[in-house]
């Protein structure tokens, strides 16, 4: 749903929050968490958690591309340049770290930016399931507005919308939902891209769906977990599934937009 509804704003398929850097900046707050040894950082993973430090990463990382993005509003090119250099930025941070922290450390951080589902709870579940239902309600508050523009900011605004302020919003709950996604399961890589594109292709809509984008992720979710636990003697993080199938598509896209 985050996927959607970043690709919806930017009018881009590339748009998602893997590209936008909120994932990366979500790893990276976790990564720190996990490899920064001493008592404060001890302190914080207890207190807080990691599942709650990734989410306000995810959060923070999505405020500093929108304000870096702004010039007099937001320009669905500008905004994926800006994401992928910070994104860039994040990878650089969440390596830098591993590369000095303790091996015992490393294999712990590294297990969970791949992305897995293996020792979640029904706990996680119902975090992850209040937030996003919260975020909803606050989408469909706004979203009638958000359709007049697809027709232009100039059309939109003719008509009395005020296409700033509703951007913005659903720009917030996308970032939101992506970090909520982020900290229940970790930063499994390509799935926001995917399942938005598979989604309009499927209900053959102008724009990426938010409900069956939602649907089509959870599915393509516990289908790659699914495989990720029996194809192979050993169990892999659900991470590597995603990412076999969401690189060829992302290759896809490139492709498809150069032959256009």
């Amino acid at each position: 749903m985050s996927g959607a509804l970043t690709q919806s704003l930017a009018r881009n398929p590339l748009a998602s929050p893997d590209i936008l850097g909120i994932t990366g900046g979500a790893g990276a707050v976790a990564v720190f968490l996990v490899t920064v040894s001493g008592g404060t950082a001890a302190a914080v993973v207890s207190a807080v958690g990691l599942s709650a430090a990734a989410l306000a990463g995810g959060l923070g990382t999505g405020l500093l591309v929108y304000f870096l993005a702004w010039r007099r509003g937001i320009d669905g090119f500008r905004l994926i340049l800006i994401g992928i250099s910070v994104s860039a930025v994040m990878e650089a941070i969440t390596t830098w770290l591993l590369a000095t922290a303790d091996i015992k450390d490393v294999a712990r951080a590294q297990a969970w930016l791949v992305g897995s589902l293996e020792g979640r709870s029904w706990g996680d579940v119902r975090v992850a399931l209040w937030c996003t239902l919260v975020l909803l309600v606050v989408v469909s508050c706004v979203a009638f507005q958000f359709k007049p523009m697809h027709l232009g900011d100039e059309v939109a605004a003719g008509l009395g919308v005020r296409y700033s302020m509703v951007r913005a919003v659903l720009l917030l709950c996308a970032v939101l939902l992506a970090a909520v996604a982020v900290s229940a399961a970790g930063p499994v890589p390509f799935v926001a891209l995917v399942a938005p594109q598979a989604a309009m292709r499927l209900a053959r809509c102008p724009t990426p769906p938010m409900a069956a984008s939602g649907l089509v992720g959870a599915l393509l979710l516990i289908g790659a977990d699914l495989v990720a636990r029996t194809a192979l003697p050993v169990t892999l993080p659900v991470g590597v599934v995603t990412a076999a199938i969401g690189g060829p598509f992302l290759v896809y896209l490139l492709v498809r937009a150069n032959l256009r």
